[in-house]
C-alpha cells in the first residue's frame, strides 16, 4: 500500500520548500544579490510576505489538521500565496532580467505547487465537513522536516523585510 494523499501533498510541499530554498540562496542571494540591490524593496517585501505564508503552511500542516472553518483560513492562505507569486513575477519582469535557470525554477515550483494543491484539496474538503478545530497530528519525520523549513523560511522572510525597509529608509534619507 502506498502513501496516502495527505502524505503525498506534504511531501510535495517539502519539495517546494527545497526548491524555494535553492531559488532564494542561489538566484536571489548569490546571483542577483537582492538584499543589497537598490530598487529591490518591493520584490523583497513580496518575498517576505510569501515566506510568511510558507512559514505558516509548513509549521501548521506539520503538526495540525485544520478542520471546519479553519479550512477556510487555510484556503485563503493558499490563494494568497498564488496572488503574491503572480505579483512577484510582474515585479521581477519589470525590474530585473531573470536568468533562464531562474525562470525554469519558477516554472517547476509552480508545477509542484499545483500538484501539492491537487493532493491537498480533497483532504481539505474532508476537513471542511468536520467540526471546527485544530487537531494535533504528526506525520513522523515529515513533520520535523517541515518544522525546520518553517523556521528557515521565516528567517528568510524577516531578512528580506528588514532589507526592504533598509532600502526604503536609505531612499527616504537620500531624497529628503
Amino acid at each position: 500500500m502506498g502513501p496516502d494523499e495527505l502524505t503525498i501533498a506534504l511531501s510535495l510541499l517539502a519539495l517546494q520548500g527545497v526548491m524555494g530554498a535553492f531559488d532564494t540562496l542561489y538566484y536571489h542571494e548569490w546571483h542577483a544579490r537582492l538584499p543589497s540591490t537598490r530598487g529591490a524593496a518591493r520584490e523583497l517585501r513580496l518575498h517576505a510576505l510569501r515566506d510568511g505564508a510558507y512559514a505558516i503552511l509548513f509549521g501548521s500542516l506539520a503538526w495540525l489538521e485544520p478542520r471546519g472553518w479553519y479550512t477556510v483560513v487555510l484556503a485563503i492562505l493558499l490563494l494568497a500565496e498564488i496572488v503574491i507569486t503572480m505579483l512577484d513575477f510582474l515585479e521581477e519582469d519589470a525590474h530585473r532580467p531573470l536568468p533562464a535557470g531562474e525562470r525554469v525554477m519558477h516554472s517547476l515550483m509552480a508545477i509542484v505547487y499545483g500538484a501539492f494543491l491537487a493532493y491537498l484539496l480533497p483532504e481539505m474538503w474532508t476537513w471542511w465537513q468536520q467540526s471546527t478545530a485544530l487537531v494535533p497530528h504528526s506525520h513522523g519525520w515529515l513533520s520535523y522536516i517541515m518544522t525546520a523549513m518553517a523556521c528557515g523560511v521565516l528567517a528568510s522572510g524577516i531578512r528580506d523585510w528588514i532589507a526592504a525597509n533598509s532600502h526604503t529608509n536609505r531612499a527616504a534619507t537620500h531624497n529628503g
